[in-house]
């Protein structure tokens, strides 16, 4: 992913408002993210927890939603597969996030949602090395095309959101 400033950042919000873009709290450690190794940049507010945010490249330029989180995580301990890693060796919570829809739509009420990494590491569960199996004899190959598959998804998710 392209290195983003925060001014890109704010601007690049397609379902939330202006006041909510003015308080958004950009991620601990933004200076410092390793951007050649993210899909997506995506992060939990820490002032306003059950508000998460998630900005990718989407047609040669960055989109942002605005997502809601659930308030606690469900009691027990059922896992459930990230919609967009679907890293199935994951011991992290998934949650639903919802995001309003862009434009009338979402203003009218209208929302979508997926099942995502509660601590958005997607990036880095479809990175996780493999050994080679019969199966898959190419670890680089099996990598490649786990990041192609989390791309992918995380574009299907943001067409949902534009209405598309």
């Amino acid at each position: 992913m392209e290195q983003l400033t925060a001014p890109a950042i704010r601007k690049s919000f397609i379902n939330a408002t202006r006041s909510e873009v003015a308080a958004l709290n950009l991620p601990a450690g933004f200076a410092e993210l390793d951007w050649d190794n993210l899909d997506y940049l995506g992060w939990r507010d820490p002032k306003m927890p059950q508000r998460g945010y998630l900005v990718t490249p989407l047609e040669g330029k960055p989109v942002g939603v605005l997502l809601r989180a659930p308030e606690t995580s469900a009691p027990g301990n059922r896992r459930v597969l990230c919609g967009l890693c679907q890293d199935v060796h994951s011991e992290e919570d998934v949650y639903l996030y919802v995001a309003r829809r862009a434009g009338q739509s979402g203003r009218d009420g209208n929302s979508v949602g997926t099942l995502i990494c509660a601590d958005f590491v997607c990036s880095a569960n479809v990175r996780q090395q493999v050994p080679a199996t019969p199966i898959h004899p190419d670890p680089e190959a099996v990598t490649a095309e786990r990041i192609a598959g989390l791309r992918e998804r995380t574009d299907r998710f943001l067409h949902r959101v534009l209405g598309r």
